[in-house]
């Protein structure tokens, strides 16, 4: 068409007349194209290009599997990946289908079991990359029952991969596969090594799941990674904030309160699975390794717990009331505890490993995964509190929130962060930090 033609032409007179832009980050874009990234979209312009408006995304596999499609984190990780244009996503688990999740053609959710290889078969059959988020998770289940799921239930994965001749695996770790039980201060993944005596029943379950994923990776047929995520968190949340929330009436700080940690919000991780994918090639650098995903700067833990009482619930704030002595007190009680549970054959919930994870520090450097997989938090902790608080006010408060919390609470918390908007999140990630 002589309109159309005319246009090509315009657009090539100003594309030469300005600077070269910059390759894109995916790596698959072609800069000299004057009608626009080929694969990100970005309209030619005749001013140079710094930085791009928006997150430009390079593409994903179009037929995936995640297992665990149903839980915290899987389920993010299923939006994003049709968010960012794959066809057909298969969410898997155990769990049945959300009843909040909404139609859409492009995800099959698929009830089943990750202790049945014929199910695992089922769910990954036709995908190009399984992302393996599945576990069971928490530390109230029988040893067997971790061991059976995370190691036994990752085995079915690579097997049914390897049946399958898919040739990608991300699996979702945890830094807890690397606690020994003292203070991380700013460690990298590479000095971070699987102990040779485990804490938790979980993180020894996880890391026999993690060794098996990576040693299954043969550089060529299939190609496995390990991307971790420290205290994960964000809306739908309902193993970290949710367990803080519905005990705030009993909740006191464990010793000063200024134990460091790392944290990552929800989209930030699952950023960090999706560019796991992208690592996966034939001579990669990130082969059978493990990263770790953060947003960054470590908060202090019980300042970060704090803001969320404080913010959802709207109740007075922690450290207005007295702290428990932490390795004086609440540790020997954390061992009575274990002893007591174990005559009564029950495992509670105050124990030592839980008052060691409260009290030390766990902060990590995460250079490994921001030059191997190319991973930046996508949304800044400033908005990822908002996000959070916000969903927990809407959806979490007037469905769970403690009986000591009265509507009037929840509501005045609900208001008053109509009124200060951005600032009250802003001033709760100064006193995080």
């Amino acid at each position: 068409h002589p309109r159309a033609s005319w246009r090509r032409r315009q657009c090539m007179v100003r594309a030469s007349r300005r600077p070269p832009r910059p390759v894109c980050a995916c790596g698959e874009c072609d800069p000299n194209d004057p009608l626009g990234d080929t694969l990100c979209g970005v309209i030619p312009s005749s001013e140079p290009i710094a930085m791009p408006p928006k997150h430009k995304f390079p593409p994903v596999p179009k037929t995936c599997t995640v297992t665990g499609g149903m839980g915290f984190v899987g389920r993010r990780l299923v939006e994003m990946l049709v968010e960012r244009g794959a066809e057909r996503v298969v969410a898997f688990d155990i769990a049945p289908r959300p009843a909040d999740a909404p139609d859409d053609d492009r995800v099959v959710w698929m009830q089943g079991d990750l202790t049945d290889p014929a199910a695992v078969m089922r769910a990954c059959e036709g995908s190009e990359c399984v992302w393996h988020i599945a576990a069971l998770v928490g530390p109230y289940h029988a040893k067997d029952m971790y061991m059976k799921v995370n190691y036994q239930g990752t085995l079915n994965v690579v097997d049914a991969c390897k049946k399958l001749k898919i040739k990608k695996i991300v699996m979702s770790s945890s830094p807890s596969t690397r606690f020994d039980g003292k203070d991380i201060n700013g460690k990298r993944e590479s000095e971070l090594e699987i102990p040779k005596k485990f804490l938790q029943e979980y993180a020894e379950s996880k890391a026999r799941g993690e060794e098996a994923c990576m040693a299954a990776c043969d550089g060529e047929n299939l190609l496995t990674v390990a991307v971790a995520p420290h205290q994960v968190y964000g809306p739908r949340d309902f193993l970290f904030l949710h367990n803080f929330l519905l005990n705030a009436s009993r909740l006191r700080v464990f010793g000063p309160g200024d134990n460091l940690v790392s944290v990552c919000y929800v989209d930030n991780y699952c950023h960090g699975l999706i560019l796991g994918e992208r690592a996966l090639y034939p001579g990669s650098p990130a082969l059978r390794k493990f990263y770790i995903c953060t947003d960054g700067e470590p908060v202090k833990l019980w300042r970060f717990v704090d803001d969320a009482l404080v913010q959802i619930l709207g109740i007075p704030s922690l450290f207005s009331k007295f702290k428990l002595p932490g390795w004086g007190f609440m540790y020997p009680l954390g061992r009575v505890c274990e002893c007591v549970g174990s005559v009564l054959g029950k495992k509670l919930k105050l124990n030592t490993f839980a008052v060691r994870m409260l009290l030390i520090n766990r902060h990590f450097n995460g250079d490994a995964a921001r030059d191997d997989l190319g991973y930046a938090p996508i949304v800044d902790s400033e908005t990822a509190w908002e996000r959070t608080v916000g969903w927990f006010r809407e959806e979490w408060v007037p469905k769970y929130a403690p009986g000591r919390v009265g509507k009037a609470d929840a509501a005045a918390a609900a208001g008053g962060a109509k009124k200060k908007g951005g600032k009250a999140a802003r001033g709760a990630a100064k006193t995080r930090k």
